[in-house]
């Protein structure tokens, strides 16, 4: 079970800087949530929708929150909120915590639905998700 990991490693926010069209920088400049980016009752709803274990589908869950509906930029913007290290990439650590990353009350995601979710976004098997894997995952959601 995830609980043994300790806390989420940050909060919902995340620093972003559009350098061009649909392109951010991980320095910080200023701050970004998923509310600016998604509605905030439909993240309430689609949250509350998986808080029971092994209850998540990231296809639903994107489609509940919006992103799903979101332009190819928004997608970006959120997997960079939810990049929580700034690596470029979300790695299982941080997978694990994705409904956080909307949702700072949320649950944390179990082991088993965590690596259900890797597979289905880690495209070229290095054991992260980048940029455009996220975007790819969303897109077939």
């Amino acid at each position: 079970m995830r609980g043994s990991r300790g806390p989420a490693p940050h909060q919902a926010g995340a620093s972003c800087v559009p350098l061009t069209a649909g392109e951010l920088s991980r320095s910080s400049c200023c701050r970004m949530s998923m509310t600016d980016l998604l509605n905030a009752e439909d993240i309430k709803k689609a949250v509350g929708a998986f808080t029971a274990v092994d209850s998540f589908d990231h296809k639903k869950f994107f489609q509940m929150v919006g992103l799903k509906k979101k332009s190819p930029d928004d997608v970006k913007k959120v997997f960079h909120i939810l990049d929580k290290d700034k690596s470029g990439f979300i790695e299982e650590e941080e997978l694990g915590f994705i409904l956080k990353g909307f949702s700072p009350d949320a649950r944390d995601l179990s082991e088993k639905e965590t690596k259900t979710l890797m597979a289905a976004g880690d495209k070229d098997g290095d054991g992260k998700i980048g940029a455009d894997e996220f975007s790819t995952l969303v897109a077939e959601s």
